[in-house]
């Protein structure tokens, strides 16, 4: 299904992930540089699109896949993860419309605040988020454990 196509952007359409796109997540994922994760696998992907609380949209240009954002919902509060622009694609508004597509679902679930997990040591990161309305949380440090690692 296809979310909305922006005027400015003709050939630029929004749809939901399926199983079937998770190779090409991941080479989107290469391609844009971003950083490695545990969960950046196809099984992981194919979960996930599967999933009742989140969204994996897609930003789609002439059929290929040129960005990607996670809208997931906990009960409490919206995350947004693994926002990602192909190179050639970026600098023409694709994130934040990528962004904003995660807010229309945000907004049809209930949800309040949002969060974004961004990598603190990449200032176009910070920058992007700044500029669109987001803050830095001061107060909030993230703790993590890999439990893949355990036995």
């Amino acid at each position: 299904m296809v979310l909305s196509v922006k005027e400015h952007q003709p050939s630029l359409q929004f749809r939901r992930a399926t199983a079937d796109d998770a190779n090409d997540i991941l080479s989107l994922w290469h391609a844009a540089e971003a950083v490695q994760s545990v969960t950046d696998t196809v099984e992981d992907i194919q979960s996930i699109v599967r999933r009742e609380n989140a969204a994996f949209i897609l930003a789609i240009s002439h059929g290929q896949i040129v960005g990607s954002v996670i809208a997931a919902f906990d009960g409490w509060r919206g995350g947004i993860y693994r926002l990602a622009v192909h190179p050639d694609k970026r600098r023409r508004g694709v994130a934040r419309m990528l962004v904003a597509e995660a807010e229309k679902v945000f907004k049809n679930w209930g949800v309040k605040r949002v969060s974004a997990l961004v990598f603190k040591e990449h200032p176009w990161a910070m920058g992007f988020w700044a500029a669109a309305g987001y803050s830095v949380d001061e107060r909030v440090v993230r703790f993590i454990r890999d439990l893949s690692q355990d036995a």
